[in-house]
């Protein structure tokens, strides 16, 4: 190859590397454009539903008094004579649902993750972990047909007065739901704690079971509780299971074993085309919205702050 052939090899290499970075440049320069559009466009989004709510739940309570709807006990807004919208006790039957879910899922839950962090092997976590976390790709309507069809017969053969429609099978249902969430975020807070604290728990004469207990489980706190409360959140908000399994009959009662409705399941009542629009029957799903908005944002900012409020770090 003589002098001037490579040379011109040279220049044309030259030349590509520039063509290169010049691509590399304009790629570099795209890229923070459109992650700023989507992330300005997720921030509307919300803006825009939150403003939604807030303006159709105003119109709401130019209709109805907010003191009757936050301290009412009687929701019937289907009453031909005198419609009321006292919103208690759709919160009640929200919180019996969650309650229950909340028995079932953070014993069985932080158990699954103890085991997990603790005593399982590694081939075993492998297997069990994705087991359990096929459980939240299970459509939520599945879970509702199954808590009506198989956990309620199962229920009544115990609880003889059991009704068709109760708090408790819906309840039982929605924290096998919340299952996995709070399983994995558990077990991710246990795995975070050191090694080493550990060893020296176990140097200094302590069981497994007490470093599980008294060691790692004081240590991921944090993370536990955090993960406990959006679970919470995400049992208030659940929707088709306690519309097909708990029924819609708001009352407000601490029994467990009778037909109840949730502030979710109202929803889905009226969208599903009993009220016309412009009614006050229409509005008002604007405020339980608004209301369910509340109490799930309540939820999560706790979560956030208790994360980082007792967070440990190593």
């Amino acid at each position: 190859m003589t002098l001037k052939q490579q040379e011109r090899q040279s220049v044309q290499h030259l030349i590509e590397q520039a063509r290169n970075r010049k691509g590399k440049k304009i790629i570099e320069k795209c890229v923070p454009v459109l992650l700023f559009l989507a992330a300005t466009i997720s921030v509307l989004t919300t803006f825009g539903i939150v403003f939604t709510l807030i303006f159709e739940t105003v119109e709401f309570f130019t209709r109805v008094s907010i003191t009757d709807y936050l301290f009412g006990k009687e929701w019937l807004p289907f009453s031909g004579k005198e419609p009321l919208y006292g919103v208690l006790p759709l919160i009640l039957g929200t919180l019996k649902v969650t309650s229950i879910a909340i028995l079932v899922a953070v014993p069985f839950g932080l158990g699954a993750a103890i085991y997990l962090s603790e005593y399982a092997s590694e081939g075993v976590r492998k297997v069990v972990k994705p087991i359990l976390e096929v459980l939240a790709g299970v459509p939520t309507i599945v879970y509702g047909f199954f808590a009506l069809s198989f956990i309620t017969p199962l229920l009544q053969v115990i609880i003889p007065n059991l009704k068709i429609f109760n708090a408790i099978s819906p309840g039982i249902v929605v924290g096998v739901m919340i299952l996995p969430m709070i399983t994995s975020m558990s077990e991710d807070a246990m795995s975070s704690v050191p090694r080493s604290i550990r060893e020296g728990a176990l140097g200094l004469g302590a069981t497994k079971f007490e470093v599980a207990v008294k060691v790692v489980l004081p240590a991921a706190l944090s993370g536990i509780v955090a993960s406990v409360v959006l679970g919470i959140s995400r049992a208030i908000g659940e929707t088709m299971i306690v519309s097909l399994a708990g029924g819609s009959t708001p009352k407000f009662d601490f029994g467990f074993t009778d037909s109840i409705q949730t502030m979710t399941a109202y929803i889905v009542q009226v969208t599903t085309g009993d009220a016309g629009y412009g009614t006050t029957i229409y509005y008002s799903i604007y405020a339980v919205g608004f209301t369910l908005f509340i109490f799930t944002l309540t939820m999560n900012l706790l979560a956030t702050y208790i994360s980082k409020r007792f967070r440990e770090e190593y």
